[in-house]
């Protein structure tokens, strides 16, 4: 079957070059040729994941409009970068800016790295122009209020790159959410608040539609399955995973991993016909399923789709929008819990897992495939992959629903090995330090009122979740090494004051 991540791979930036015909043709080829170039460079550079489609030069306020709706249109643009080469008048721009709903990236950039002050005579001066041309460009966007991202540099330059691909992995996440269709396999677990949300103000404002299905609507899918798929798809976890002996073919839990594959074909075969990229189960609604799934759960989120527990749909799209930012990068994302605290001797650390669903792309290690009893859900024992997470740096970031508007909160933090093993914790589970401290980044957590799922990643960084919530018009609030909690009350304050006057706009 096809994952999300096959689809994945067709995103595309468009590369757009202002100019006008008062320089003359010569001039104008010359800077469809010296565009078209850094296009190519930008395109070839391993940190951007999507393609960098070059664009005709554009001299003239029709062919911009035209332009900017056809990238409106297009599902595979997910975003613009545009440069002045030369002076273009911005008037030019209003109606295809106007007209855009694409992501921008202004990129203040030229042709040259330096200058040749000997041999510099008009023709040069009229040819690189975006000292002063991206100069007009920046006028009208803030007069029209475009939101976009800056970057100032030569296309060479890595900083110039890493900032680039930022930006283009954020408009893939975000293009990811504007198509994301979730499925709720039941609903919410029952009197828990930070599961809640606006549905509808959440499709307004992000793109993705969530509905839910009754959980035998799945059952009836996986009983279909047949057993030979079954068997086949329990022998691939014997070759995958170190599988415990009792749930090998030989052993006496073997039916246990034989259902939990028919779990995993259930579960893609519904996901896929509906067209579903994300999707919540319920340990409180399991209907007619014998296990909560757990593994099938794992590979699913290995392979992209979104996932939430008791019903958390916002983290479930949340996690799916990262694991586009994060594709082909290095590192994991998954679904995560704050669970437990160490808080010495040493640095304090945190002990996040979950029940069962902790994606295998962020393991260090070749994963144990175990069956162990769970003592919620009513069910049999469920099978999981269990293993620790690579030591690194990552985010922690949650979405909450806070009534008048949704906020990010993201927080910095070191990966580490578990401070001793932890044979009798049958889950797959990260230790992290969180920083600036424990105690700061709980308590900056729990004065942004973040939710307890989280979306853990060492493939997204933080200024790919900044352009992302810029992107989306949605409110960020970053706990790294240089918060302190008094600054991030006011800008608490302060964010709250913003979003209620621009509502009221």
């Amino acid at each position: 079957m096809p994952t999300p991540t096959q689809s994945d791979q067709t995103r595309e930036i468009w590369f757009l070059t202002g100019s006008q015909g008062l320089y003359g043709d010569d001039t104008l080829r010359q800077v469809a040729h010296q565009s078209r170039q850094i296009a190519e460079r930008l395109d070839a550079a391993p940190e951007i994941p999507l393609r960098v489609v070059w664009k005709p030069v554009l001299t003239d306020a029709e062919s911009i409009r035209r332009l900017c709706l056809e990238a409106t249109a297009s599902d595979a643009c997910v975003g613009v970068i545009v440069w002045m080469h030369t002076f273009s008048p911005a008037k030019m721009w209003i109606a295809g800016l106007s007209a855009l709903d694409r992501p921008v990236l202004h990129l203040h950039t030229q042709y040259n790295l330096s200058l040749p002050w000997s041999s510099i005579d008009m023709h040069f001066m009229n040819l690189n122009q975006a000292a002063h041309g991206d100069r007009e460009f920046g006028h009208i966007e803030a007069r029209l209020g475009v939101q976009r991202k800056i970057v100032a540099g030569h296309a060479t330059d890595p900083r110039v790159v890493g900032r680039v691909a930022a930006w283009s992995r954020a408009a893939a996440g975000r293009q990811a959410a504007r198509t994301l269709r979730l499925a709720r396999f039941g609903d919410n677990m029952r009197d828990v608040a930070v599961t809640e949300g606006d549905k509808v103000e959440a499709q307004l404002r992000f793109g993705f539609s969530v509905n839910t299905y009754g959980v035998n609507d799945l059952v009836a899918v996986v009983d279909a399955v047949e057993d030979k798929e079954a068997a086949e798809l329990a022998a691939t976890y014997v070759e995958e995973y170190d599988v415990v002996p009792a749930l090998r073919p030989d052993g006496i839990r073997h039916d246990s991993l034989v259902y939990a594959a028919r779990i995993e074909l259930g579960l893609r075969t519904f996901l896929t016909e509906g067209g579903f990229t994300a999707f919540t189960t319920n340990f409180e609604d399991l209907g007619g399923l014998r296990q909560l799934p757990g593994l099938a759960v794992q590979r699913l989120m290995a392979d992209g789709y979104g996932f939430g527990g008791e019903g958390d749909w916002k983290t479930s799209a949340l996690l799916r929008t990262m694991k586009v930012m994060g594709l082909g990068q290095p590192g994991g994302t998954s679904f995560m819990e704050d669970y437990t605290y160490h808080l010495g001797p040493g640095t304090p650390r945190i002990l996040g897992a979950h029940m069962l669903e902790v994606c295998p792309s962020i393991a260090v290690g070749r994963p144990s495939c175990e069956i162990h009893s769970l003592s919620i859900g009513d069910r049999e024992d469920p099978v999981r992959l269990v293993f620790d997470a690579a030591p690194g740096p990552a985010v922690v970031v949650g979405l909450s629903d806070l009534g008048d508007r949704f906020r990010l909160t993201a927080n910095a933090v070191d990966v580490v090995a578990p401070g001793q093993p932890l044979p009798n914790l049958p889950v797959a589970r990260a230790v992290w330090k969180p920083r600036p401290s424990l105690a700061e980044s709980a308590e900056s957590w729990l004065l942004a009122g973040a939710p307890h799922h989280t979306v853990l990643s060492s493939a997204v960084d933080m200024e790919t979740l900044t352009d992302f919530a810029a992107m989306t018009g949605v409110e960020l609030l970053t706990i790294d090494e240089n918060t302190s909690i008094g600054q991030l009350a006011k800008e608490i304050r302060w964010n709250a004051a913003y979003h209620r006057l621009a509502q009221a706009l």
